[in-house]
């Protein structure tokens, strides 16, 4: 048995576009109208109504925690107008998780942002920071309990997206590639491809509306405060040393070093890649690589944990998501097995680690598709039925455990 630290968090992350449908009001859903390729997320997994049943169905299965996104396009539909409605909705979730003695770990910003926020330049346009403090404020007014709470998640990701956008805009006939799907495309161009959004000062633009943010939400409640960081265990081949340094620091670094001074740096890491001298190389095709393109590495958590601590001089870690696209269960349990094994012995190695939420709850819309599969729920798209897999159960009882038995699945 590996035991865990008491108070150690156990749970399962979500992001609101993804779950809760009817996003009507925010970038994404006018992208998915407009957008070449993508699929629509329509009415999602109705978590916006079902959100008892989700939070039930976790705490049901012995987890301890939460971790669910705001959806600013509801919250400020229009510029500087906020709805008492959605705020007091999102308070119920807070209150529910509380009643079910879930902790909830609350996300301000998960990716999307208000429509009106993106035509006017989304996150580089000069205010761009001042209309996110004003958002910011008024959520603090639904946070009192709250232990958790994550300004933004994966600027460094959100900066390939903008990228991505702009190269669709220049290539009218291009299609769109979910930025967490690996496509035929992407294998072909990666050489030099993922550079476009390594650039350091848009890493440094959002490390300042993240650290304006935190001084609001220190100035107005008492939680733990931080940014969650999309992490890609990267190596390098022999010859790639040099590129591996550019392209970590665009894609990671700075926004690592964006976390010193947090409360807490919030890891995801799902797989790695490696860097040669002309840039990032292709997933290699194996058998067992995931429903998005990725290979099978669960030592990557390891990796990106131990990596971030190193850079950002030892500020606590909270794993805010890990997990598989897959659609075999035991493969499920088998990485979540193996990342938690190289975890523990990162923290047994002296490594300050909160607690592990995983990705995620329940299978959900995937930014412009619908095909890859993590959840620990699956959800019947038409009538919303949650059907528990075997992997919510087994991550429930090392929860209830705090103990992981390390006999990995065959």
């Amino acid at each position: 048995m590996t035991t865990f630290p008491n108070g150690f968090l156990w749970g399962a992350a979500t992001a609101g576009h993804q779950i809760e449908g009817n996003n009507v009001n925010s970038d994404w859903w006018a992208r998915e109208l407009t957008m070449p390729g993508m699929e629509l997320s329509g009415d999602a997994c109705d978590s916006y109504h079902r959100y008892r049943e989700d939070i039930a169905l976790l705490a049901d299965a012995g987890l301890t925690s939460y971790r669910f996104s705001l959806e600013w396009s509801r919250i400020e539909p229009v510029p500087g107008h906020f709805s008492k409605a959605e705020l007091a909705h999102y308070r119920r979730m807070i209150e529910y998780c509380f009643e079910r003695n879930i902790t909830p770990v609350v996300t301000l910003q998960h990716f999307t942002t208000p429509q009106w926020f993106a035509n006017d330049g989304g996150w580089l346009a000069p205010d761009a920071s001042e209309k996110f403090q004003r958002y910011v404020k008024a959520t603090t007014d639904i946070l009192d309990g709250v232990q958790w709470v994550v300004t933004m998640n994966e600027p460094n990701m959100q900066a390939a997206i903008m990228t991505a956008m702009r190269r669709m805009q220049q290539s009218p006939d291009s299609q769109w590639q979910s930025p967490t799907v690996e496509g035929e495309e992407e294998k072909k161009q990666s050489h030099g491809e993922f550079l476009t959004y390594a650039d350091p000062e848009i890493g440094r633009t959002f490390t300042a509306i993240h650290h304006a943010a935190r001084e609001i939400l220190r100035a107005n409640i008492s939680a733990k405060v931080g940014w969650t960081i999309a992490a890609g265990a990267l190596t390098a081949v022999p010859g790639g040393e040099e590129k591996l340094l550019e392209i970590r620091y665009g894609k990671e670094d700075v926004y690592w070093e964006g976390s010193r001074g947090d409360d807490f740096v919030g890891v995801q890491a799902y797989s790695s890649q490696q860097v040669d001298a002309n840039g990032l190389v292709p997933h290699t095709p194996y058998p067992d690589n995931t429903l998005v393109g990725t290979e099978y590495r669960p030592d990557a958590l390891s990796m990106a944990v131990r990596h971030a601590w190193d850079i950002t001089g030892g500020v606590p870690v909270l794993i805010t998501e890990n997990g598989i696209a897959t659609a075999d269960d035991n493969q499920r349990i088998r990485y979540t097995t193996e990342a938690l094994q190289g975890l523990h012995q990162a923290m047994t190695d002296g490594i300050d680690v909160r607690g592990y939420l995983h990705w995620s709850l329940l299978d959900n819309f995937e930014w412009g598709h619908w095909e890859p599969t993590f959840g620990l729920i699956a959800v019947d798209r038409e009538t919303f039925a949650r059907t528990p897999k075997p992997s919510l159960a087994w991550l429930g009882r090392v929860a209830q455990h705090n103990e992981l038995d390390i006999e990995v699945l065959s």
